[in-house]
């Protein structure tokens, strides 16, 4: 294993090599720069030379091109001769077409294997924010998620916390109680958004069987780490979900993996494309999360890498953690950019040689203004770098190929098919079902007594009392009830009434489609 992996050639003559140092790969980094100026591209030599030293990575493939890291490089297609003087301009001694173990993921299974995620593991933290909800309908959330674990219910897909709000809207007035004040509308708001998450298609994306994280941390049997991609061409198109996607793999990384202080390589690193995307609209408690992710999830050998298209996307908590920075052109049009050129100049340490603004308007597609940690920590100075060329294909590759990657992937299998085990929905139900035939068969009873009995129990039904009970006895008894005895008693009645009816129609109808 080599202590470094190359990025490019430095200086004004692009003779000075630029290196990455393994051992600091897993304090983050960052690849900025306007459409066009080859982020994708660098964040493919990088996956490539990370992979070739044995390190799992994990990207996002935001245009649908990254899949070429499954083939080498063609020594007919047209940029080979670019690439091969490129490689000898900065002394790329041992450039070779070679290409990467791959194994591709995406949200919907279309192409790629599925990544699941269930509803517990999600959180109501990283789901208020997927569904964009308000202070109140969040502690409504948290309300549900809690009674959930009090009572032995599985939060796993959508029906469970669809049906468990269902009940939480009937018995609102008894958990408001122990819980505190659960409002209709903040439900009622829950469960619309919940409904446009599902019609979306993004239902998928909750269930079993969950994602592990240790398939994400393979490694091959010639000693290199696996390219994780995670199709997201067609997940942009929600980008809520494209983040909290994110967000939930960075969170599950933090609290799984053990502490491993300062590896001599990380054990895996994340480029997460479109990284603004993370942040926008981000309230202030996911905000501190994600910083505090940033900030300690390295000493867990986890290095990210935000890809987008200038620091300033990046709050600034944030970058200040990115250690390993590669700054590919940006435009100055307006006065708005020339101020973020300014502000991106001077996150850099100084280079005498150098006018960093200069260079940052100047540097041409594939060229960057780049600075590594040095072996103390140090960032290093600022310089103009030329960046490799990649070994690996450039661009998609055919429908056939990728099937036939996917076909003979080790998660064949594994994730495809997706398990609908019992859950919250499914016992929510059942006690239902149990009530009602419980009160089926006290009908019954009443049907069969003689007729002063059955006369008895009408008139108590009518006047709505125990006969014999004063009113007072009757509310200490209601306040006994435990909460498990008011799912039953809520679903029974749900369930014998027409407007009961109505309302699993309306809130559980049609999640039995597909099962």
């Amino acid at each position: 294993m080599t202590e470094q992996i190359m990025i490019g050639g430095g200086g004004e003559n692009y003779v000075t090599p630029q290196y990455m140092l393994l051992k600091h790969a897993n304090r983050h980094g960052l690849i900025a720069g306007a459409t066009g100026t080859g982020k994708t591209v660098t964040l493919q030599i990088l996956a490539e030379a990370l992979s070739a030293e044995g390190v799992p990575v994990f990207l996002t493939d935001v245009k649908g091109d990254l899949g070429g890291l499954a083939m080498a490089g063609s020594a007919d297609a047209d940029t080979d001769a670019p690439f091969k003087e490129r490689a000898q301009k900065i002394g790329y001694s041992d450039y070779a077409y070679r290409d990467c173990p791959v194994t591709f993921w995406d949200v919907f299974g279309q192409t790629g294997h599925p990544v699941r995620a269930t509803i517990t593991e999600m959180g109501p933290l990283l789901l208020s924010r997927l569904l964009e909800l308000s202070e109140p309908q969040e502690g409504v959330l948290n309300v549900a998620f809690r009674i959930a674990d009090d009572e032995g219910l599985p939060l796993l897909d959508l029906k469970d916390l669809q049906s468990l709000l269902a009940w939480l809207g009937e018995h609102r007035t008894e958990v408001s109680h122990r819980y505190g004040a659960v409002s209709t509308a903040s439900i009622g708001a829950i469960q619309r958004r919940l409904l446009m998450l599902e019609n979306d298609g993004a239902a998928q994306f909750f269930g079993e069987p969950a994602l592990e994280l240790v398939d994400l941390m393979r490694i091959d049997d010639e000693g290199r780490g696996f390219v994780n991609i995670l199709s997201s061409d067609k997940l942009m198109g929600s980008p809520r979900l494209y983040a909290t996607v994110l967000l939930w793999l960075l969170s599950e990384l933090f609290e799984t993996l053990p502490e491993v202080g300062d590896p001599d390589k990380p054990k895996l690193v994340l480029f997460f494309d479109e990284a603004h995307l993370l942040f926008d609209g981000a309230p202030k408690t996911l905000m501190d999360k994600l910083e505090q992710v940033a900030r300690l999830i390295r000493s867990k050998g986890v290095g990210v890498y935000f890809v987008t298209q200038n620091p300033s996307d990046v709050p600034k908590d944030i970058l200040g953690q990115l250690g390993n920075r590669i700054q590919h052109a940006l435009r100055a049009f307006t006065a708005q950019d020339r101020k973020a050129l300014k502000a991106a100049a001077e996150t850099y340490r100084d280079n005498p040689r150098l006018d960093l603004e200069t260079c940052l308007r100047e540097v041409g597609t594939g060229e960057a203004v780049t600075s590594m940690l040095e072996k103390k920590g140090v960032p290093g100075m600022a310089e103009r770098t030329l960046i490799c060329p990649p070994r690996s294909q450039l661009g998609p590759i055919p429908d056939e190929t990728r099937k036939s990657i996917l076909a003979a992937s080790a998660m064949a299998g594994k994730y495809d098919t997706a398990v609908d085990r019992e859950s919250a929905f499914e016992m929510l139900k059942a006690r239902a079902d149990a009530a009602a035939k419980e009160a089926g068969k006290t009908e019954t009873r009443l049907d069969e007594s003689d007729p002063s009995d059955r006369e008895f129990s009408q008139a108590r039904r009518y006047n709505g009392t125990r006969v014999g009970r004063s009113t007072k006895a009757r509310s200490r008894s209601s306040r006994s009830d435990s909460v498990t005895e008011a799912f039953a008693k809520s679903f029974a009645r749900q369930l014998g009434t027409q407007s009961g009816r109505a309302i699993v129609r309306g809130v559980l109808g049609g999640l039995f489609k597909g099962r």
